[in-house]
């Protein structure tokens, strides 16, 4: 870790820090074998590997590895490349992410320090150099596994709303509002909010001109 990673994760609260340990820790016993059933139909359903991994930006913009279920499969057209998003995301696969149960693996990145229960989504590093001053402030947090955005809209929202909930969580962060959050996350699952940006098998990619 550089100097000035460091120092910018020494600014993280510790109330935050204690928040996620002990909430993660304390369910362990109701995740953890929900999370091996999981993974037990991952494999029967979708085969090998049963987790998806990629590059993520998270505080500071630093690059860490997300670990989540997969939900797709790898088929692919006679040419070899892989068909459309929409067309390798199976029923299953979309229960999984109806019900953010393929996101449960984002739990050991918490307990790494990689990201909190509850902030900005962490985004692909492509979209670093693509943002405003404004918009990047969202990586003076760390990424949550769900946030102000995710309780606001979801993938249904534009993507300059995205940004604008991030700043906001940003500028406003503390123990309620994370408690809150929470909270409406629960509901937001029960109820599949915004689960696909209308149109598309999730959200279209960030291009900065948006």
């Amino acid at each position: 870790m550089t100097t000035q990673y460091l120092a910018l994760y020494a600014r993280v609260p510790a109330w935050k820090r204690w928040m996620d340990v002990i909430l993660v820790l304390g369910l362990a016993p109701l995740w953890l074998p929900l999370a091996g059933a999981v993974a037990l139909l991952v494999r029967l359903r979708l085969g090998s590997p049963v987790l998806f991994r990629q590059t993520r930006a998270g505080l500071g913009g630093r690059l860490f590895t997300i670990r989540k279920f997969r939900t797709m499969t790898d088929e692919r057209d006679p040419s070899g490349a892989l068909l459309p998003d929409a067309q390798r995301l199976p029923r299953f696969g979309r229960i999984l992410r109806a019900t953010s149960l393929d996101e449960l693996p984002e739990l050991w990145n918490v307990l790494a320090g990689d990201m909190s229960l509850v902030g900005p989504r962490p985004l692909l590093p492509g979209y670093l150099p693509l943002y405003s001053p404004e918009q990047a402030r969202r990586h003076e947090v760390l990424p949550g596994i769900t946030g102000w955005a995710q309780v606001n809209g979801r993938n249904a929202i534009t993507w300059p709303e995205v940004f604008a909930r991030d700043v906001w969580y940003v500028d406003n962060m503390n123990p309620l509002l994370d408690v809150v959050i929470l909270a409406r996350t629960v509901g937001a699952v029960f109820a599949r909010r915004g689960i696909n940006e209308p149109g598309a098998a999730t959200r279209t990619p960030f291009t900065g001109r948006e």
